[in-house]
């Protein structure tokens, strides 16, 4: 049985089962949700696409173009987070305030896209903002529920918000060396397709293929039943346990460059309700370019195989 039939057979039972209750603001907010929103507690809606090919041909109204750039680093480490004084000016010129709601807004194209609304998410939790959404299915979700866009440019007032980034959902290579080296405890969880995972392909940017030594896979896709839309909470957490993710004392989550690995921190911290959830940013671009010890057996072991019988 797949994963996408078990969460959405999950789902449906969660949804029969349940009782009708009203839900604290995020960690996901449908379109009808965001609405009502904009209607009593005036979120600040920060729209993630691109300015010129997304933001300025139709948005949520009122939303603040925050193209996700901002949010990452340089080319060569695309996943390293932006220092606090970065992360200070954008969010000051953003308008974001640490106690005013914010949802975050990306296109919803596809399971990738969700991973940068993740991974914005994950920064601006990191930053002290204290109530959090994402729009679930992003603008694509928006305009299939009939609701509006803008084309009018929205200018926020600046906030005076000072970033003092906190360390609880951050795991950096020396707390992956050292979970590496305790050897038990940490479960190291690779974001990416099995082909990366055992070394058959790696990201442009990093040194060599392979993976965190002791790591095992979960691939960041495994979220979503259909489409582009992730699970709610209860098939969250009904996956997590099935997968004996609760269990572990600390998860921390990677991949290539945290975009990926953010939308399986999203999950099981924000969804399942895991406690010691982290991502490690950097993922294998950083840590390979840095020389640390890489582990790609299974990939070197198929490339022998290929070699001794061919690649049929």
């Amino acid at each position: 049985m797949s994963y996408r039939t078990v969460l959405a057979g999950t789902a449906t039972l969660a949804l029969l089962a349940a009782p009708a209750a009203a839900q604290e603001f995020g960690p996901l907010l449908t379109p009808a949700e965001l609405s009502e929103a904009q209607s009593s507690v005036d979120p600040l809606v920060i729209d993630i696409r691109a300015f010129d090919e997304a933001y300025a041909q139709g948005h949520i109204p009122g939303a603040v173009s925050a193209p996700y750039a901002l949010f990452r680093g340089p080319s060569d480490n695309p996943g390293l987070p932006p220092s606090e004084e970065a992360l200070t000016a954008v969010l000051q010129d953003l308008g974001v305030e640490t106690d005013r709601p914010v949802v975050v807004v990306h296109q919803g194209s596809d399971v990738t896209d969700f991973g940068a609304a993740a991974r914005v998410y994950w920064t601006l939790k990191s930053s002290g903002v204290t109530d959090l959404a994402i729009l679930n299915g992003g603008v694509s979700a928006w305009e299939e529920a009939g609701l509006e866009l803008s084309t009018e440019i929205v200018d926020a007032p600046d906030s005076d918000i000072v970033v003092s980034f906190s360390t609880e959902w951050l795991a950096t290579a020396e707390d992956v060396q050292a979970a590496i080296d305790a050897g038990e405890g940490s479960l190291l969880l690779d974001a990416r397709p099995e082909s990366f995972w055992n070394g058959e392909q790696a990201h442009p940017a990093a040194a060599r293929p392979g993976t965190l030594p002791q790591s095992q896979y979960f691939v960041h896709d495994s979220w979503f039943s259909s489409g582009p839309v992730i699970v709610d909470a209860a098939a969250a957490r009904a996956l997590a346990e099935e997968q004996d993710f609760t269990g572990a004392d600390e998860i921390i989550s990677f991949c290539n460059t945290g975009h990926w690995a953010a939308t399986n921190w999203f999950a099981l911290s924000e969804l399942a309700g895991i406690d010691d959830v982290k991502l490690y940013p950097e993922s294998m671009v950083g840590w390979s370019n840095a020389g640390y010890e890489m582990a790609n057996v299974p990939g070197m072991l198929q490339n022998l195989r290929n070699q001794v019988f061919g690649n049929n």
